[in-house]
């Protein structure tokens, strides 16, 4: 089985190729989509966050689970506080991921893909077959980000300045799928992705016989 390692920085695009990948019958495992579920009700990283910071897992419409702000506001602009947070959050991924590519592989899957937004930074490139690099030019980027709610310029340039530059990203990509022309233009990269490395058998599946 091919691993494929989807990756880009914040607004080029990612989520969108990965929901084509998805469309494609393609198994896709959402790194943001983990870590959302390790930190709402039941999540297996609570206890480990509440004993670092004290405060940020409350009870909240839904039942239990972390308060994201809170926890932003917890390590914003502190590196030692950040990096004891990913301590806790990465290993727990990792197990997921693990976890989503076992079943990928118990069901016969050609191809299977890691949705990871900072998969270069962490040099999680050594844990797949091939890179691919979601890109766009940089001021479609800036107007993406900056339409969602609660984003800010100076929040944007916080969280790019944790971001690889997108330049040295594609520099590392085998492949990169730009975004700024047209949706139908990604689309078509996707799928020329998937008959590269699944062949013919990759074909839409119905909801059920999803595995992430």
């Amino acid at each position: 089985m091919k691993v494929l390692g989807l990756t880009g920085s914040i607004g080029m695009g990612k989520s969108t190729a990965a929901l084509a990948f998805r469309r494609l019958g393609v198994p896709v495992f959402d790194a943001d989509a983990t870590v959302h579920r390790l930190q709402g009700p039941g999540g297996r990283a609570l206890a480990a966050i509440e004993a670092a910071f004290p405060g940020t897992v409350r009870d909240l419409p839904g039942g239990r689970r972390v308060d994201r702000e809170a926890l932003r506001r917890a390590v914003i602009g502190d590196d030692a506080a950040l990096n004891r947070l990913e301590r806790i959050i990465h290993p727990l991924v990792r197990d997921e991921e693990r976890r989503f590519l076992a079943r990928a592989r118990r069901a016969g899957r050609r191809l299977a893909v890691l949705d990871i937004p900072l998969l270069l930074e962490g040099g999680g490139q050594r844990r797949v077959d091939t890179v691919v690099v979601v890109s766009a030019p940089a001021a479609v980027q800036r107007a993406r980000v900056l339409r969602r709610r609660g984003m800010t310029p100076e929040r944007l340039a916080a969280i790019l300045a944790r971001q690889m530059p997108d330049a040295e990203k594609r520099r590392l990509a085998d492949h990169v799928i730009h975004t700024g022309l047209s949706r139908h233009a990604a689309q078509r990269a996707v799928r020329a992705l998937v008959r590269r490395y699944a062949g013919p058998e990759a074909r839409p599946l119905p909801p059920a016989a999803t595995l992430c």
